[in-house]
């Protein structure tokens, strides 16, 4: 029984000690890689700041800011959460371990009443001698020794149980600590979320005082994404039109090589009279076996190109940034910017970094088009039947028709005006339809 209550007590306090450090140990590492990017953030506002203009980036940075800071507020209230249902559970614990000390302490005191009032020896020989018999006597000895180990059991449960209780206060009065850094925590994350919620505010009101200007900026990227998109489409449909022309040419070859071995196996049948066997050579459903699967896309028509495709699906939310550096200021789908009646929506995404930035292919493929997009210049990559387009460059550095490496340098960010740059990234599939690049790239 001793050793049955000591292993209960070990393992009820190694699961009470460190069933809950996983978890709050992943919250704390949450907790310090989102400061880690907020700080990043903020020297990266610091640096927009030096522009003499308030810009959408600087917007985007802030409002990037704004989401971690209350994604650390939501990992702060989730540690608050886990350790008052620490303190809930110790706090019952401490309620049942009290009980469980009261009720032995009154067993004990019992059992030492009982003993002190049958202490002396001629009650201990009296009770051995007045067996019936030698297994009685043997019987009655048997239960006296256990008697006195059951009495040794209450002294180890009743010390052990104390012990047990030490521990369970140590851990609420822990507990109860750290929930008091932790509040202390989120009332200063609160505190900076206000402040970072003014910041917001300044520049959308800076914004709003060129609303204008702004508008008509909107309005020449609105412009800029159609070209782009009407350019992209008119490139997929060519490499279409390529690859069905080339499949047609293939299985017209093919037709004529069959045609051609038809003949001439007819002619050797005829020679040898119409043998059996070779007529059933020659049957023309035997012939027709060997002509391959129609490929689902006609950009997956050959091996390469449709281990390609897989491989980029593959890839999904892993490919790398076209640029070492830089923000989205711009994402996926509809734009909505407080207090401004600027509204579009965007095909890819849009990343703002300083103008000169090498950009890079984020995938191995072939370059399927490069053309001016206004006064920039776009590359267009096939991967397959996907393709990755790359807006707003000067010196590109690839032609139609490479064959280009994952992370190999396309051209430079071209230069929109403060030394700043904008790339316009889009990811479209043989279908025509733009997909979001933020789910595809890591």
């Amino acid at each position: 029984m001793n050793k049955i209550f000591l292993l209960y007590f070990l393992t009820l306090f190694t699961v009470n000690c460190f069933a809950q450090t996983p978890r709050s140990a992943e919250l704390k590492r949450k907790r310090a890689a989102i400061q880690q990017e907020i700080d990043a953030l903020r020297r990266s506002i610091d640096e927009t700041k030096k522009d003499k203009k308030e810009s959408l980036g600087q917007l985007a940075l802030i409002q990037k800011k704004l989401r971690l800071r209350q994604q650390q507020i939501d990992i702060v209230n989730e540690q608050i959460s886990d350790i008052q249902g620490d303190i809930d559970l110790n706090a019952k614990e401490v309620d049942k371990l009290r009980n469980e000390l009261d009720t032995l302490r009154q067993q004990y005191e019992t059992s030492v009443v009982y003993a002190y009032k049958n202490r002396s020896n001629y009650n201990f020989l009296n009770f051995l001698f007045s067996s019936t018999s030698f297994n009685d006597a043997l019987k009655r000895f048997a239960y006296l020794k256990a008697y006195r180990a059951y009495r040794q059991q209450q002294v180890e449960n009743y010390l052990n149980t104390q012990t047990q209780l030490q521990l369970k206060l140590s851990d609420l009065k822990d507990s109860k600590k750290e929930r008091n850094e932790a509040l202390r925590e989120q009332t200063k994350q609160q505190a900076v979320l206000v402040e970072d919620k003014k910041e917001q505010d300044e520049v959308v009101t800076k914004l709003k005082s060129r609303e204008q200007e702004l508008t008509k900026r909107i309005n020449e990227k609105r412009k800029q994404d159609i070209a782009l998109r009407n350019a992209i489409n008119a490139a997929i449909r060519r490499e279409i039109a390529i690859a069905r022309a080339k499949a047609l040419e293939e299985e017209k070859a093919a037709r004529k090589k069959a045609a051609a071995e038809k003949k001439a196996l007819a002619a050797a049948n005829k020679k040898k009279k119409g043998s059996k066997v070779n007529k059933e050579k020659a049957d023309p459903v035997t012939l027709a076996s060997s002509k391959p699967a129609k490929a689902e896309s006609p950009l997956d028509d050959r091996p390469e190109t449709r281990a390609m495709s897989a491989n980029f699906e593959r890839n999904r939310g892993h490919l790398p940034w076209p640029m070492a550096s830089g923000s989205v200021i711009m994402h996926f789908g509809p734009q909505f910017y407080p207090n401004s009646k600027a509204r579009f929506d965007n095909y890819g995404i849009t990343i703002e970094t300083r103008a000169g930035t090498s950009v890079k292919a984020v995938f191995n493929g072939e370059v399927s088009a490069i053309m001016s997009i206004g006064p920039s210049e776009a590359v267009i990559i096939k991967h397959g039947r996907y393709f990755t387009t790359y807006s707003n460059l000067s010196g590109v550095s690839v032609s139609k028709g490479d064959v280009v490496k994952m992370g190999q340098v396309l051209g430079k960010l071209d230069d929109k005006g403060d030394n700043l740059g904008e790339l316009e990234f889009l990811i479209s599939n043989d279908k025509m339809v733009n997909l979001d690049p933020e789910k595809w790239l890591r």
